[in-house]
């Protein structure tokens, strides 16, 4: 004690460890030394304790770091019993008063709880929310669940794969073992009591569970003489493009009872063995026929979308050189830019296109900035955006590696044009917070283009409301008909409603066609697909 005392003499706060250095005594030495000083009052303690982040090097192992708490102490003046000092408090020892060592320890919290409610499972998260006021964090509830697992005190649950475990979306299952029972038995009644917390719920690895779904999806529809194709896959799944692709593949691999099959070369489909082979020839000429109804008008709008764009972004981009490739398919736009990928992306293996890359380059000495644009006519959700930057990061003209992996090279800016994003799409980003669809691309770095902003400007330009891009989009034959209605518009916008009606004179056989092929084979082929007409 007359050691630690005089350490102490200087009245500068010191922690436990600085007592060590400095009287050279054992760590119990000095606890027990500073206990006895701190209750006789000849010193005072910070009345909370200090947090700061500790790192230790532990040889071969590396260094290790936490978060260590910790004391300061001081010697106590004459007659007070209270000091600050820095505008920390210090505090002497008050019988009947609970110091820090004798308090409740979250550990102790996080355990009694589970033995409490021994008969329930619950999540890390629903764990931590329960004992919040408390004082009770998430990092500390799986840092003690831990120890207590390695004694045989709680059995934790999270998704299984080959090698390791990982957390469901509310964090690790947890529930108490009865040490009272036989440890089969009782590690038994802990494995029933997540699966009833699991019930409705994936228990193992997400893509497991895919590969799954994608098998039992396929039997389904193939006792029904129908075929699943990709698209529905995604949807249903509820993921991005990338990972249905995974599962996908992966199912192919495991199951060999699942069959692909590709209509046009480019649409695919997966059916189960079980289908006969007739009606798989009539599955597959149904959607045939489908495809040509549907996708022929998509088509043609779609182009006509990417048109509208480019030409806005022409007009409203002073110095915009827009880069041209040859391609080897007539009539397809040179602007059109195709991407070789160092890996597959989204069902693409080496190549990939975007619709167009453009130069701006500010000043003499300005570097110049390159932007890639995605244009996409339809419903956009944060799938269809996540797939347009792993094109960029994992093609070889505009990806880069780098220490944190592979990234967009500098300079390069992604441009997303859709007719309407999602607004009802949320997202979570590494900070938990959660961000609309906009502000999650300009998190990515990615501009995003909407219809409503083309139509504001024909709007400043002078032209009635009813006057807007989809409208010329959906009426416009080709790209180029898409061109000039603008460039006319752009110049008459008085005469905007004439303009459109005769490019609506003008294409009239065009449409008699495509609704022609709407009401002669659609309603046919969606009797077809009905599971009660084979």
């Amino acid at each position: 004690m007359d050691r630690v005392l005089a350490v102490l003499g200087d009245g500068k706060p010191k922690s436990h460890r600085e007592i060590i250095e400095a009287t050279g005594l054992s760590d119990d030495a000095v606890w027990s030394a500073l206990k006895r000083c701190w209750r006789k009052g000849l010193i005072l303690r910070s009345e909370r304790p200090l947090r700061e982040p500790y790192r230790a090097l532990k040889g071969r192992a590396g260094v290790r770091r936490n978060l260590r708490s910790y004391h300061l102490y001081v010697k106590a003046p004459e007659g007070r019993s209270m000091l600050i000092i820095d505008g920390l408090r210090f505090v002497g020892f008050e019988e009947g008063k609970p110091s820090g060592e004798h308090q409740v320890s979250k550990a102790r919290l996080i355990l009694d709880f589970l033995a409490e409610h021994r008969d329930r499972a619950f999540f890390s998260k629903e764990v931590a929310e329960a004992l919040k006021d408390k004082g009770v964090r998430l990092p500390d509830v799986m840092s003690n669940v831990r120890r207590f697992e390695r004694m045989g005190l709680v059995y934790v649950r999270g998704y299984r794969s080959h090698d390791r475990q990982t957390p469901f979306k509310e964090g690790y299952l947890l529930t108490w073992i009865d040490r009272d029972k036989p440890r089969t038995d009782a590690i038994g009644e802990a494995v029933e009591r997540t699966e009833k917390a699991l019930a409705g719920r994936a228990s193992t690895n997400p893509i497991i569970e895919r590969v799954h779904r994608i098998r039992d999806m396929a039997i389904a529809a193939s006792k029904t003489r129908d075929l699943l194709s990709f698209p529905y896959i995604v949807e249903e799944l509820k993921c991005s493009d990338y990972e249905a692709e995974q599962a996908l593949m992966r199912a192919l691999q495991l199951y060999p009872d699942l069959r692909e099959v590709k209509v046009f070369g480019a649409y695919r489909y997966i059916y189960h063995e079980s289908m006969a082979e007739e009606d798989l020839r009539a599955a597959v000429a149904l959607k045939e026929n489908y495809i040509r109804v549907e996708k022929g008008r998509d088509n043609r709008i779609g182009h006509n979308w990417e048109a509208a764009v480019e030409w806005f972004i022409d007009k409203y981009t002073p110095g915009a050189v827009f880069r041209e490739q040859p391609h080897r398919t007539p009539g397809m736009d040179p602007r059109r830019i195709t991407l070789h990928l160092l890996k597959p992306v989204g069902g693409r293996r080496s190549n990939a296109e975007v619709d167009r890359v453009w130069t701006v380059t500010p000043g003499l000495f300005s570097p110049p900035t390159t932007y890639v644009l995605e244009c996409k006519y339809g419903l956009i959700h944060r799938r269809d955006v996540d797939d347009f930057l792993e094109v960029l990061r994992w093609s070889k003209e505009f990806g880069v590696d780098t220490p944190e992996g592979r990234m967009v090279k500098q300079g390069i800016v992604g441009v997303f044009a859709g007719t309407t994003f999602d607004p009802n799409e949320k997202v979570t980003l590494r900070d938990e917070s959660r961000v609309n669809l906009a502000a999650y691309a300009g998190h990515l770095n990615v501009h995003l283009l909407k219809a409503s902003d083309f139509n504001a400007k024909l709007g400043e330009r002078g032209c009635a409301p009813n006057v807007t891009v989809q409208r010329i989009c959906r009426l416009a034959r080709d790209e180029g008909e898409v061109r000039m209605a603008l460039d006319a518009i752009w110049r008459s916008p008085d005469r905007a409603e004439d303009i459109l009606a005769g490019i609506a004179a003008r294409n009239q056989e065009l449409y008699e066609f495509e609704k022609m092929l709407e009401k002669g084979l659609k309603p046919e082929l969606e009797k077809a697909l009905k599971p009660e007409n084979h």
